[in-house]
């Protein structure tokens, strides 16, 4: 009975984080320029900055279009190790701590799985003044060929400069925090912080006994 209360947990937090993402991403496919800016309430430093990530983290590509089927197809093994991490920890009674994050994670790699898999079958290519349309007669990729939305920009500093006497970067210019993210971005790292932060209570360590002679 524990079991499928928390299973049904796991699954209503998954729905509501798609839901949020899918719809925040979509919105600003189809209403935002590539690579156009809004800020935040007029915040330098919050801003919706859309771009497409076609490859992994931070923007990495690597293989072409062989190379992203491929970073696809690991990412949909990937999420099934997830899920069967999820399912096992839920039948195991685990921690709700570790069960949370590994839903989280499991929730944020769902929503750019989406991405990856269907986007280029869905969307065409925005360009100069042209937005996005959905449901395009001529979409800009094929099955495991889409394209990753990110938009959220937080450059907290900018310009600042590293302090001469670090090493090879001394006297450098750098932007924090310069990642540009979405919604499933941001739950997998929620969802990763926690299995740091809290540690020791997600992973407890099994107390040893030991048997002494009479």
């Amino acid at each position: 009975m524990r079991n499928n209360i928390q299973l049904k947990k796991s699954i209503a937090i998954i729905v509501i984080v798609l839901l949020i993402d899918q719809l925040v991403k979509v919105y600003i496919k189809t209403h935002f320029y590539l690579g156009e800016t809004v800020h935040i309430f007029g915040l330098d430093w919050a801003r919706l900055h859309f771009v497409e990530n076609n490859g992994m983290a931070w923007g990495t590509e690597f293989g072409g279009r062989t190379g992203k089927l491929f970073l696809t197809l690991f990412r949909l093994v990937a999420i099934t190790g997830i899920g069967y991490w999820l399912v096992s920890s839920i039948k195991q009674n685990a921690s709700k701590l570790l069960i949370f994050a590994i839903t989280l994670i499991f929730a944020g790699a769902f929503g750019n799985i989406i991405d990856s898999v269907f986007y280029g079958l869905i969307f065409d290519t925005p360009g100069g003044t042209n937005l996005a349309t959905s449901f395009a007669e001529n979409p800009y990729g094929t099955l495991f060929h889409g394209k990753v939305v990110d938009m959220f920009y937080f450059p907290f500093i900018k310009n600042g400069t590293f302090p001469f006497w670090i090493p090879f970067i001394g006297g450098e210019t750098f932007t924090f925090f310069n990642a540009i993210f979405n919604v499933a971005d941001f739950v997998i790292s929620v969802g990763v912080g926690v299995l740091i932060v809290f540690n020791k209570r997600v992973f407890p360590k099994e107390e040893k006994t030991t048997i002494t002679e009479a």
